[in-house]
């Protein structure tokens, strides 16, 4: 996929959208733009399906929704609440140890900095970025596993990490794109572009992309 390419497919992909699931935390953020809630919401997905963690954030929220409230449950309280998120037993651990920090250092709030949120327990730049993009509405590309595929395999960038993936559409993607490309790219690995057997015949902007490592397709 050329530069100019990004165009046609980021206006595709909007409309081809609308009819795909939105993932829980964006969801979340058109309700209602809580930071702690996204930041919360977003460590609890990972490595979790997202009707998991909509489940899981209801139930924890339903008991705690502040960090100055998470404090006040125990780990086995928070590992009750959301089970069967995965690593559900390390994650109840960071929970606290976020919701310490928050309040130490910040005052209970959530810091709107890319580098500040990284230094919080458990959280990385995916999370990071999705706080600082879907919490407080400022510019950053969440490079999550989905983007970090597809982008590689339109041809868009050539990377090794979803670090160095966020990195290159930096360079490259317009800032106009950064926020929306997770969800929209999100919404394709989903119901399209899977990482094996991508339904290749069912994709919106299959005319764009170079398929780079695609040996099977449906």
């Amino acid at each position: 996929m050329n530069d100019a390419a990004i165009h046609p497919v980021i206006k595709i992909l909007r409309r081809a959208a609308r009819v795909w699931r939105t993932p829980y935390v964006t969801e979340l953020s058109h309700r209602r733009r809580a930071p702690f809630h996204i930041l919360v919401s977003t460590l609890l997905s990972l490595r979790t399906k997202d009707a998991v963690t909509a489940a899981a954030s209801q139930r924890l929220f339903a008991r705690a929704d502040t960090p100055a409230a998470m404090l006040k449950l125990t780990p086995r309280q928070i590992e009750r609440a959301i089970y069967p998120v995965g690593f559900y037993r390390v994650k109840a651990r960071n929970l606290l140890k976020v919701c310490h920090e928050l309040i130490e250092r910040y005052a209970g709030r959530v810091p709107d900095e890319i580098d500040a949120l990284v230094q919080l327990p458990g959280v990385g730049r995916k999370t990071a970025n999705l706080v600082v993009t879907l919490g407080f509405g400022k510019p950053g590309i969440c490079a999550d596993t989905h983007v970090h595929r597809i982008t590689n395999r339109w041809g868009y960038v050539q990377t090794k990490t979803p670090e160095q993936t966020e990195m290159a559409l930096r360079e490259k993607l317009p800032r106009a794109y950064w926020i929306e490309i997770n969800d929209e790219l999100v919404a394709l690995g989903q119901n399209i572009c899977h990482p094996t057997s991508p339904k290749c015949s069912l994709c919106p902007i299959y005319q764009y992309c170079a398929r780079v490592s695609v040996t099977r397709s449906r």
